[in-house]
């Protein structure tokens, strides 16, 4: 689901990026079309990679590579690999996150997206889930494999969100390079400009 998750991302991206260039074509009076910068998450896999089997990839001189790596293992073994790796494509794994809103007040739908929306606009890095199970809204940050990861942002973000606690639940898979989680780029977007009045 999480790799789907990131395609539907991708393709929403572009889809967004090819109506923005055309966007100058349709320009309405009072209207501006200017880049902005959007953040996406890095991949969390090598795309390359996708449909490979890793022994296909390991070097060999009938290649021409200048290593020969051989593997010696029965069928058996193999089948049974491919076999939980099929069956397991999106299989969820425990792990911690912070939560930095949890309610059930009249106005927590509107509270929560604020929330959510406040969150990934300083923490574009950090990604944020907003839930709902009845009758709590919850708005949950991070994915991290350990307590003491999950510690690390807790103290970071406690002046932020002074009633913020570690949850343990299902996560998504961490992202493999933590130096470059989100990856920049730039869109054009249809912005109004402001009308002067005059009095």
């Amino acid at each position: 689901m999480n790799g789907m998750r990131l395609t539907l991302t991708s393709l929403a991206l572009l889809l967004l990026s090819s109506l923005c260039l055309r966007a100058q074509d349709f320009s309405v009076e009072g209207e501006v079309v200017k880049d902005s910068v959007i953040y996406r998450p890095s991949a969390l896999l090598d795309s390359l990679l996708v449909g490979h089997d890793i022994f296909s990839e390991l070097p060999s001189v009938a290649k021409g590579d200048g290593a020969d790596v051989k593997i010696h293992q029965s069928e058996g073994i193999a089948s049974l690999m491919a076999a939980h790796f099929e069956g397991n494509p999106l299989r969820a794994i425990q792990g911690y996150r912070v939560r930095i809103f949890f309610d059930n007040r009249q106005t927590a739908r509107v509270e929560s997206d604020a929330t959510l929306n406040r969150f990934t606009s300083l923490h574009y890095d950090i990604p944020a889930y907003r839930s709902y199970a009845n009758p709590y809204f919850k708005v949950t940050v991070g994915d991290f494999r350990t307590k003491s990861e999950a510690m690390q942002l807790l103290v970071r973000i406690r002046d932020e969100y002074p009633s913020a606690f570690i949850v343990k639940e299902n996560i998504n898979f961490p992202v493999v390079d933590k130096s470059r989680p989100v990856v920049a780029d730039t869109v054009k977007v249809i912005v109004a400009e402001p009308v002067e009045t005059v009095l």
